[in-house]
């Protein structure tokens, strides 16, 4: 499975969300991006949140969004020379 530009930016959006507040969703706006908007959707659609433009969410979009946010985590921390 290789990564296409489609579940980047689902990615990206999924990197977007505070995982300290579950009280704290986010909107993907009319003026995002047209790829961003669009993987909103297809988020909403695969039961990862709440509503098509971000809303909250669910339990296994958090599970996704902690594994996404845990990964950028590990690839961002400089390694030892």
């Amino acid at each position: 499975m290789s990564f296409t530009p489609e579940l980047i930016a689902e990615l990206e959006v999924l990197a977007l969300f505070n995982l300290d507040s579950h009280q704290e969703g986010i909107k993907v706006g009319s003026s995002a991006s047209p790829a961003l908007i669009a993987a909103a959707q297809r988020l909403y659609d695969k039961e990862l949140t709440d509503q098509p433009d971000g809303g909250y969410l669910t339990s296994l979009g958090n599970d996704a969004a902690e594994s996404v946010q845990l990964l950028l985590s590990i690839l961002k921390t400089p390694q030892p020379a």
